[in-house]
């Protein structure tokens, strides 16, 4: 007789109460074991929803059954602001913005494939004994290198009968026992340029003419040179061959003199030591430990191919090892497409007691390479620098690291996963997605790829506008159900009955064509484009297909050196330009830390403390304008210092952050609070919002102007204290546009990569709105993207391809939109076309 009770599995995550940032303690119901898309317009709290309550909750209860000696080791999140969350698996997030990777990560380091790479050239590959002899690859040669102790890897020629250790899989990594001694594993090796120590020859020491004594700790040197002999008060140009000798070269002695610090202190009989202009760069930086200062002192050294390994970054021995034909080196060039080939190639010249083991090693090495192909990165070679790849290409490298584990009941929450990504490769995409739901997991994606809405089982909505105005549910359901639902913004993009087409073409100020040629760059052999002026060109094709090689490495840099009257980069053999400056929008979020707000942003906060300043309440107490800022220690809450909150160590437990109790978020202290204008505080004045504080500073003109700005690029929703590190990728965008709005820009050419990253369709069109206000003001702009909607709306398109990488580096389309759809030309002209014809029902 069975007595086993069946036990009712729960189907749904249950949030309820949520209010982490506006959300508007909402009730929400996600389906467990689903793929659930969460749609909204920019800034709407789909990221809130999302990331702040479903994946916070879901990685910070399942740490938190960790032991407190682990918990202690790893960042937990804080709690979210939930009253409650049933039934949440543990979970995993794939965030928007990866961090940037190291000099000394490569695709295959990132995505692991090279790990295996390693172990398939240890066991499977022929060794080469010390007289040159060259092994074939044995079963007994595997075995060996399996072994433990002293014993591993010892084999024996069997033509000359030496012994030896053969190459183990760390004897492989560029980052441990393999790498090369003269470049560490870099591939590269650096060298002071002489050209870069001084800042201008016509300068004294005293003024400044040795740019390397401007890094930390050098400024003194001048005085040091002067006690050495040295005239300190006459340009550099004139001084005496022995006299720049030794500011350059002079030997590292200690001078005895009087020294004034920083803060005005005077130590007599100082021991200073003599730091040349040489040695200033290099002990700098060999001392020197974050990132910011190292790419400060890189600037005064020249980087060139490491003569020892040449950019392998192996140690050359290394390479004496083959398999399939190859060494390890000419593998990493391979792209991950052609990986595949070699690996029959290695098969091939293996005996037949060896193919199971093989099969082994390949079958992880391809579990790693599946994810990564269905995402289009086949024409990444597995040495490519990972600080070089795109934002969309270091999504997709985690995604597949993170998707390929196979596991079971858990929660993966992804943000915009289709960055990067051209239309042909979501399908891919979305094998992905059901085939993790398919192994037992849940799936929730922020996205506004209206294919993959349309794949998702469920649909949630959040709006129905942006901050304040945002913040609740206002539809969900299944993608057909929201096809007819009348409060849906995404349903009519759904059904195909929204209007893409909401430009009306510009006759331009500005008449003429940017003509440039690039040659030989990366997959760029000899490329001839014209870009309109005065209009908006999108360029377009695979990841890969060398549109950020054409525009902003080649293009941007020609036009800004041709400005300062430079050589043009010595890939850009013509630009024929009329224009004289660039500005590069991107979606980067603005300021790192909660002191940066939109109020100090534009320039409303300067404005704003100095109409406090003439308060006769302010001249009373000689409150000047610095007094007014949060960030001097006059007007900061002595409390938080002026961050509206406090961190508290709370020892086992994760580090807490609250509201500070002093001021209660208002970061001022009390004194600066009693001065009104108007009967308003500073504080009640940075806790408006746009729209809010437009008729209140209706006789302020500076004020006004700014705040109109705001108005126009859609973001009269912010409040002028918000965090701007808080904003979205859209928000950030537009808010960096404010400042150009209201001039002149004949000259000027607007940059914008990926600039549809986190918008709603209905953002697009308020983005296309500005874009045509700079397009009024006589600007250029030229758009690299993959979203069919900007293209749709752009005057002109240039098309790379036909694909990526080595299959990229030429224009296979370029013209007016819409006679490229009437006639396509290219794979992304198709799309374009189906694209039209489905809005054109």
């Amino acid at each position: 007789m069975n007595n086993m009770v069946e036990v009712k599995l729960p189907t749904k995550i249950e949030v309820r109460g949520g209010e982490v940032n506006n959300l508007k303690s909402i009730d929400v119901d996600i389906p467990l074991h689903k793929f659930v898309a969460i749609s909204g317009l920019s800034g709407s709290g789909k990221s809130s929803l999302a990331m702040g309550i479903l994946y916070e909750e879901g990685s910070r209860r399942y740490l938190e059954a960790l032991s407190t000696y682990t918990r202690r080791r790893i960042k937990l999140g804080n709690q979210a602001d939930v009253q409650s969350v049933k039934h949440i698996p543990s979970a995993l997030a794939l965030h928007q913005r990866p961090s940037i990777p190291s000099e000394r990560a490569t695709v295959g380091t990132m995505s692991e494939v090279f790990n295996v790479i390693r172990l398939i050239f240890s066991r499977l590959g022929s060794p080469v004994c010390p007289n040159g002899h060259r092994l074939k690859p044995s079963l007994d040669i595997a075995i060996q290198m399996a072994k433990q102790g002293h014993e591993m890897g010892v084999l024996t020629c069997p033509v000359c009968g030496a012994k030896f250790h053969a190459f183990s899989a760390e004897d492989f990594a560029f980052n441990s026992d393999g790498a090369c001694d003269n470049c560490q594993g870099t591939g590269k090796v650096r060298a002071v340029d002489d050209s870069k120590l001084i800042l201008d020859e016509n300068l004294t020491l005293n003024e400044g003419a040795v740019a390397s004594w401007h890094l930390p700790g050098r400024n003194f040197m001048p005085s040091v040179a002067e006690q050495a002999g040295i005239r300190v008060n006459v340009p550099y140009k004139d001084l005496t061959k022995k006299e720049k000798n030794f500011v350059l070269n002079g030997p590292r002695t200690k001078f005895k003199m009087d020294f004034r610090s920083g803060t005005g202190r005077v130590f007599h009989d100082f021991n200073a030591l003599y730091e040349n202009a040489h040695d200033a760069v290099t002990e700098s930086a060999r001392t020197s430990k974050s990132a910011r200062s190292q790419a400060r002192i890189n600037q005064f050294f020249t980087f060139s191919t490491c003569p020892v390994c040449h950019g392998t970054r192996l140690k050359p021995d290394r390479l004496k090892q083959l398999a399939g034909g190859l060494n390890i080196a000419q593998v990493t060039k391979l792209t991950l497409g052609q990986l595949p080939g070699w690996e029959k190639k290695v098969k091939a010249e293996l005996p037949d007691n060896m193919h199971e083991m093989a099969n082994s090693l390949f079958t992880e090495m391809d579990d790693n390479l599946r994810v990564l192909l269905e995402l289009g990165l086949d024409y990444l070679t597995l040495s490519r620098n990972g600080n070089t790849l795109s934002t969309g290409e270091l999504q997709r490298i985690q995604l597949a690291r993170t998707l390929r584990t196979q596991t079971t009941g858990v929660l993966y929450v992804l943000d915009e996963p289709s960055i990067g990504l051209h239309p042909d490769n979501v399908t891919g995409l979305l094998s992905v997605f059901h085939s993790l739901v398919a192994q037992g997991n849940s799936l929730v994606v922020v996205d506004h790829n209206i294919d993959i809405i349309k794949a998702a089982d469920w649909v949630v909505e959040i709006g129905p506008g942006s901050g304040d105005e945002g913040g609740t549910i206002i539809s969900q359901g299944t993608p057909k159900q929201l096809c007819h639902n009348d409060h849906s913004l995404i349903g009519p993009f759904l059904s195909g009955s929204a209007t893409v087409k909401t430009t009306k073409p510009i006759a331009p100020k500005v008449h003429g064509d940017i003509d440039f040629e690039v040659q030989n760059y990366f997959n760029l052999k000899d490329v001839t484009a014209k870009i309109p002026l005065n209009q908006i060109t999108t360029v377009t094709g695979f990841s890969g297909a060398g549109k950020t090689s054409l525009i902003i490495d080649s293009l941007v840099p020609a036009i800004q050196a041709q400005s300062k009257k430079q050589p043009l980069p010595k890939q850009v053999v013509k630009l024929d330009s009329p224009l004289k400056s660039v500005v590069s929008v991107d979606a980067a979020p603005i300021g790192k830390s909660t002191r940066s707000t939109v109020a100090t942003y534009t320039s409303i906060m300067d404005h704003l403390r100095k109409l406090f300043a003439a308060q006769p309440e302010a001249k009373k107490h000689h409150y000047t304008a610095s007094w007014f800022s949060y960030n001097n220690k006059q007007g900061a809450c002595p409390t938080c210092g002026g961050t509206g909150i406090v961190t508290m160590d709370i020892q086992y437990l994760p580090d807490m952050q609250q509201t500070c109790p002093t001021c209660h978020g208002d970061r001022y202290n009390q004194d600066i609070q009693q001065v009104k204008w108007h009967g308003y505080s500073i504080v009640d004045l940075l806790k408006l919002d746009v729209r809010q504080a437009l008729p209140v500073f209706k006789s302020v003109p500076s004020i006004e102007r700014e705040l109109k700005l705001l108005d126009q690029v859609g973001l009269a929703y912010l409040h002028l204290g918000e965090d701007t590190p808080t904003l979205s990728g859209g928000e950030a965008q537009r808010l960096k546009l404010v400042k150009h709005l209201n001039h002149q820009q004949k000259t000027t050419l607007f940059v914008f990569d990926e600039p549809s990253i986190g918008l709603h369709p209905l953002d697009v069109k308020t983005l296309l709105d500005v874009m045509q206000g700079l397009i009024k003001q006589g600007a250029t702009i030229v758009i690299i993207t993959h979203d069919l909607n900007l293209m749709v709306n752009a005057d002109y398109l240039i098309d790379l391809g036909p694909r990526g990488g080595s299959n990229g580096g030429r224009i296979v389309a370029a013209g007016k939109p819409m006679d490229l759809i009437n006639k396509p030309q290219s794979l992304t002209t198709k799309y374009l076309s189906n694209f039209w014809q489905t809005y054109q029902k």
